[in-house]
């Protein structure tokens, strides 16, 4: 898929690194199954799989988006400090989520 200005890739690119919802809680069972892993040990792997491909796709889609110069950024509501700093974060937290709230926060500071 080609795009006709950076821009319109840098959304793209975006919205394909969000795409990705967290995986639904396992069913409480109203019985026990001694030969099954805990539904917490189920969540904590699925959970800790999703984070991996978030910050997998991150990588992939929001950091390649450095190239692009300031204005091009910030057409999209981005800055690259922001960029920089949720790349440095620890793979617990959602990169994604956090430069959303960073935008947010920093929206409402700069109105």
């Amino acid at each position: 898929m080609t795009f006709e200005t950076p821009c319109q890739h840098a959304q793209h690119a975006w919205e394909k690194a969000s795409r990705l919802a967290p995986p639904p809680k396992p069913p409480q069972l109203p019985f026990y199954m001694p030969a099954m892993p805990s539904m917490r040990l189920i969540r904590v792997i699925d959970m800790a799989w999703w984070r991996c491909r978030r910050r997998w796709l991150f990588r992939r889609h929001i950091v390649p988006l450095l190239k692009y110069d300031d204005q091009i950024l910030r057409d999209i509501g981005h800055r690259r400090e922001d960029i920089l700093w949720a790349n440095q974060l620890p793979l617990k937290v959602d990169a994604l989520q956090a430069l959303k709230a960073r935008q947010k926060k920093c929206h409402i500071l700069h109105r």
